[in-house]
């Protein structure tokens, strides 16, 4: 077995130049909508109904990957209720994922990120917009757009202190005499969103 291995760590390694000219997924070229193979097979079996529609017969092509990086990132930020931000030109966002606070500049690798409790900010030259997010996914595609899908989320100033701090009371006092694991896992749930709300007022 450890032969076997030695041989495999001899083996040459690919040339730099070779490993550079493979393209990466988001560098490929955009796959036809029309299922093609399926609408031929279709017709030679009924070729007197067109042919229904196809998953693919429903998806729209990627977006291009411009040559060079834009100045400005393109931001899409929405709601299920609203559309809090449409096709915005922004020199940057931070995005609270559970992976850590997300930077988005322009030419971001892309990504898909989901979003935890916390202030997602979007900062245009000087002026900063903060909005507290309850949760959601990020999509952060390769030609500098990113699509934003929160459940709630609010601007900060509107954000009563008072009451996150008499929220966070009370869910630590629920968390405490939780009895069944239903009370405990809602209690830690109204713990860790308000905790999150007084980090962002106060952090």
């Amino acid at each position: 077995m450890f032969r076997r291995a030695t041989g495999l760590l001899a083996r040459p390694l690919l040339s730099s130049a070779r490993a550079r000219a493979r393209p990466f997924s988001t560098d490929l070229p955009v796959a036809p909508n029309a299922d093609e193979s399926f609408v031929e097979a279709w017709k030679k079996v009924v070729p007197n109904l067109d042919p229904p529609k196809t998953p693919l017969s429903f998806m729209k092509h990627r977006p291009p990957t411009p040559s060079s990086i834009p100045t400005k990132l393109t931001v899409n930020f929405v709601l299920p209720y609203a559309s809090e931000l449409s096709t915005k030109e922004v020199d940057m966002v931070i995005i609270p994922a559970t992976t850590g606070q997300l930077g988005v500049l322009p030419g971001h690798v892309a990504t898909i990120a989901e979003l935890k409790p916390g202030v997602l900010s979007v900062h245009e030259g000087n002026d900063v917009s903060k909005y507290f997010i309850s949760s959601g996914f990020a999509f952060i595609h390769a030609n500098s757009y990113a699509d934003i899908i929160a459940i709630e989320a609010v601007p900060i100033d509107r954000i009563d202190p008072s009451l996150v701090q008499k929220g966070l009371a009370e869910f630590t006092q629920k968390l405490s005499s939780a009895s069944t694991d239903l009370e405990k896992a809602e209690a830690q749930i109204g713990v860790e969103l308000h905790s999150a709300l007084n980090f962002a007022l106060t952090g």
